[in-house]
């Protein structure tokens, strides 16, 4: 009555939930799979249970066996009669006879006992209360209509029943309108239910679920695609996040469509894609960030690290600032430059700064190839006929791409946009994973009026990873519906779908010994870490304890081996591997023993 004075009547119907209703209807009728009866007892007991049911309802309850030959077995038996039920054909328990003759007008045949015509004192009572603990809510006028009673006779019954606790009067189907009466047990376990479901679509799931979500939700196994508009959906959503060079085409891209070389190169002589240097990963290696040409100004900013300054790095800003993009050739002669390897070396250094890049990945393919750049003793006298293969392209500026800085309004909303479509579930460790400066805070104002909106949901959906979490509505969706499975995923150990190292820890065994590194990979198992394999595989690192999924754990290690086309593992978890129990499971899958441990070279 409080909540009917408070919320108003219409509004009670949003208590319960939808499917408990309907669940708890196939229920009390015994329609649900675990409810139904089989054999001559169960029917019997059925029809005490429901009342009257035609024999197309007690087929519908029936496990096993033909309905109508166990309705006239327990006919002969005397055990159940037929009957007329609001001008229906019906079957009833022959112990009924009595109470729905006196309660209802029904004839009992010819020949029943006259122990069952004894109707008790409150037939009326006894048969309505069956209808209401055997239905979910429902309106008088559908009871009148089934028992073939006048509506003031079940209103009136209905009443008395109100008055002593045993039904409830209110507005509760969802979708429906006017008065509907419940049996107070029935609602007891709806209410029940509903509050279960409700306790569940706010509950916080657990890190691995991260685990499950994280690679499905940014396309990783979308294999069979591989147009060029997959590739920039790809591009689209990886904006902005500083990957490998090295492992950018081998295993992030290659893991979320049919990559092949050349598809990149493709968008970036269009003008359609540009990346930027995020600082050097020792001397062949370093981190860029891709953007679509169009979002480069929005979403792109300076880093706050103090750029490389002498003579010649300044000469080589100044070249490009006034020619525009340039070659190298042109750019050494500008440069004043004596020894190409110093102007090729001070040109990555301001590539690695985030100050120059190029209209193709051709330079960087070619210093992950290259040997260590070791400087002359001599300088030499003249240009050589060629150039080095990690200076070709045409090198520009990317403050020529980006002459207008975007306002911080325009460039908080722009990230805010591109963080919840790449990671769905945003947090702070997200946004500190992403070098938000100032991490969350700074984006809080957007997501705050994203939520009044409507367009996005906070709350705690991640254990562990603060009261402070916001969410797109469908990734809140996939998170909680991703179900439990035996998916075996490898993922390089940098990669944006990777949850652990950023968003959350690694598991305790692994502490210490495995990170985010280039060249590194993680193994999932069902969204948990299983291996962890150190840059160059010579150490792996099991994180189960479990000996059924070492092979699942081997045939993982293959799939990288096929990528490197050798592989050579030293160690696993600090013993030779040709010792530890993982190392059978290896030999079965393609490994075999050489002179440093156990080494996969190609099928």
């Amino acid at each position: 009555e409080l909540l009917r004075e408070l919320l108003g009547e219409g509004e009670l119907r949003e208590l319960l939930n939808e499917d408990v209703v309907a669940s708890v209807e196939l229920e009390v009728q015994r329609l649900a799979e675990d409810r139904k009866v089989r054999g001559r007892d169960g029917v019997a007991d059925l029809l005490r249970a429901l009342g009257p049911l035609t024999g197309e309802g007690v087929a519908a309850r029936l496990v096993a066996g033909d309905a109508a030959e166990i309705l006239s077995e327990l006919e002969s038996a005397r055990r159940a009669i037929q009957v007329h039920v609001a001008g229906v054909p019906a079957w009833a328990a022959i112990e009924d006879a009595g109470r729905l003759r006196d309660a209802v007008g029904v004839q009992p045949p010819p020949g029943t006992p006259h122990a069952f015509l004894e109707g008790g004192p409150d037939s009326l009572g006894e048969v309505v209360g069956r209808y209401a603990r055997t239905h979910g809510p429902f309106t008088a006028e559908e009871a009148g209509l089934a028992l073939g009673l006048p509506l003031a006779v079940v209103q009136n019954t209905l009443g008395q029943f109100e008055r002593a606790g045993r039904v409830t009067r209110g507005a509760f189907r969802p979708g429906g309108a006017g008065q509907e009466w419940v049996d107070n047990r029935v609602l007891r376990r709806l209410k029940r239910r509903s509050l279960a479901v409700l306790r569940r679509e706010i509950e916080a799931v657990e890190q691995t679920a991260l685990g499950r979500f994280l690679p499905a939700w940014q396309g990783v196994g979308r294999t069979g695609r591989r147009h060029i508009a997959a590739l920039v959906e790809t591009i689209r959503t990886l904006q902005g996040v500083p990957i490998p060079a090295s492992i950018l085409e081998r295993d992030v891209l290659t893991a979320r469509l049919d990559y092949t070389p050349g598809m990149l190169d493709q968008l970036m002589a269009s003008g359609e894609v540009v990346w930027v240097g995020r600082g050097s990963i020792g001397p062949r290696d370093g981190r860029i960030a891709l953007y679509l040409r169009d979002r480069l100004p929005i979403l792109h900013r300076p880093t706050e690290q103090d750029p490389p300054e002498s003579e010649l790095h300044e000469a080589i800003r100044a070249h490009l600032s006034a020619r525009g993009a340039s070659f190298f050739r042109d750019i050494h002669t500008a440069s004043g430059g004596t020894r190409l390897e110093d102007t090729l070396d001070a040109l990555w250094d301001l590539v690695w700064s985030g100050e120059i890049t190029n209209d193709t990945l051709a330079p960087l393919r070619a210093l992950q190839l290259g040997k260590v750049r070791r400087r002359p003793v001599r300088a030499r006298p003249h240009l050589p006929s060629t150039m080095p293969p990690s200076s070709s392209g045409r090198w520009s500026m990317v403050t020529d791409l980006c002459p207008i800085p975007a306002a911080d309004s325009v460039w908080a909303a722009a990230w805010t946009e591109l963080l919840l479509e790449r990671q769905g579930v945003l947090t702070r460790a997200g946004a500190l994973a992403e070098n938000i400066p100032g991490g969350l805070t700074t984006l809080y104002p957007v997501l705050n009026h994203l939520e009044e909106t409507g367009s996005i949901r906070r709350g705690y959906f991640v254990e562990g990873l603060g009261g402070l979490q916001f969410a797109l509505p469908g990734a809140l969706d996939r998170l909680r519906a991703a179900e439990q499975g035996d998916e075996v995923l490898v993922l390089a150990a940098a990669d944006p779908a990777n949850p652990y190292g950023t968003l959350v820890p690694w598991p305790e065994q692994a502490e210490g010994r495995a990170s985010r590194s280039a060249g590194a990979y993680v193994i999932l198992h069902d969204g948990s870490p299983l291996v962890f394999l150190e840059r160059g595989g010579k150490k792996a690192v099991l994180l189960t304890r479990e000996p059924d999924l070492h092979a699942a754990a081997a045939e993982a290690l293959t799939e990288i081996g096929l990528r490197h086309r050798r592989l050579i593992i030293e160690t696993i978890d600090g013993e030779p591997a040709g010792d530890h129990p993982l190392g059978p499971a290896l030999l079965e899958s393609g490994f075999a023993v050489s002179l440093h441990g156990l080494a996969y070279r190609g099928r």
